[in-house]
């Protein structure tokens, strides 16, 4: 069948709006009708090559669909289900998978290879193989997807909504919820107010935190940050952070600071604004040759933390739908996350918009 993708070709190329071709499910696969995909600095990191893929490549992978048909042996979705995909498809037999951690599943990696498994590819063009991305490919019209990446969600959802539930909100609420667990009337500071940062925010909300404090160097997305949950905003291009964080607390610091921005000084930054016994969480994708240099007297004498949170520690399978439950209910906030949306020919625009930090998340919702 024919498909309309977004097709990048290289390294700080634009994307290429074109007809490709796309085969039907094979056993254990999925043939999905892209409903939402979201506008996230993961995909970027592939354009400026911080994140090294192999070339051509359909990207997305924060995305919402609808089953169209599904492969041989398939049992956990049917056609016409509403579902969210997830971009770690987890095998459920892993060691992780059965400690509880499916977020680190080791049968993820064939998915991180641009392949759907055995170097199966689905895409292609005048003979020319191109590959998924993280077993999703949002940025296309249809797509073919593995089944245990296909989450099935309550109808009530629109689906332009639930495709955020598939990283930034379980990235950043999962950060506080699950990583940290942090308990009501704790202190939280998150660096780096985007949209993953702005569901940081709103888990410190949903928690109950008594202090939740953003910060940023842009003051439109602190402006948001309140919108979200934050109690104090902090703009870092005009003041020492650390600093503030510490005269907002009393010179003590704060339970839990999470760092969704990806850089080795502001996760400095928030180990440092902790207090004793407190924990810093790396969430943002920093560059791989990044390293951070902290006192290590801190972690001994103060307990300090610094730990790292993957995918928000969610596991998809189970944890999607008590999102999807917190929408529901009216606490979990969806609708004003999505700033801007856009036609998939307008993706160049979109990322554009992000990069120049003028929305909180994007969405391509228009595919024909």
């Amino acid at each position: 069948m024919k498909s309309r993708a977004a097709v990048l070709y290289g390294t700080r190329e634009p994307f290429v709006v074109e007809e490709i071709d796309l085969d039907g499910p094979g056993p254990g696969e999925v043939l999905v009708e892209m409903a939402a995909g979201g506008i996230c600095h993961s995909d970027w990191h592939v354009v400026d090559g911080l994140i090294p893929k192999k070339f051509p490549i359909i990207l997305g992978h924060e995305g919402s669909a609808r089953v169209l048909e599904v492969g041989e042996g398939v049992k956990l979705v049917k056609a016409g289900d509403p579902v969210i995909l997830s971009w770690i498809p987890d095998c459920g037999h892993c060691h992780y998978c059965a400690s509880g951690k499916a977020n680190l599943c080791d049968g993820r990696q064939p998915y991180a290879d641009g392949t759907l498994g055995n170097d199966v590819i689905r895409f292609h063009k005048d003979g020319r193989r191109i590959r998924h991305f993280n077993g999703v490919s949002s940025f296309s019209q249809y797509a073919v997807v593995p089944e245990r990446g296909c989450i099935a969600i309550d109808p009530r959802v629109p689906l332009d909504r639930a495709a955020l539930i598939g990283c930034a909100v379980s990235t950043g609420v999962g950060a506080v919820i699950f990583t940290v667990k942090a308990e009501p009337g704790s202190t939280i500071a998150v660096f780096g107010a985007g949209g993953v940062g702005l569901n940081a925010i709103q888990g410190g909300a949903l928690v109950n935190a008594s202090r939740v404090i953003a910060v940023d160097v842009n003051q439109h997305k602190l402006d948001l940050a309140r919108e979200f949950g934050a109690t104090d905003v902090i703009n870092a291009s005009e003041t020492d952070p650390v600093a503030a964080i510490l005269d907002l607390t009393g010179g003590i610091g704060v339970d839990y600071a999470i760092e969704a921005v990806g850089r080795a000084d502001t996760i400095r930054q928030a180990f440092e604004s902790v207090c004793k016994g407190g924990t810093a969480v790396a969430v943002g994708i920093a560059a791989k040759e990044a390293l951070i240099s902290i006192p290590p007297q801190h972690l001994v004498y103060g307990e300090r933390r610094l730990v790292g949170s993957f995918y928000g520690s969610t596991r998809p399978r189970a944890d999607f739908a008590r999102f999807v439950d917190l929408y529901l209910a009216g606490r979990l906030k969806l609708d004003q996350l999505v700033t801007r949306e856009w036609r998939l020919d307008e993706i160049n625009e979109a990322f554009a918009a992000m990069n120049a930090g003028e929305v909180a998340r994007g969405i391509i919702n228009q595919f024909g």
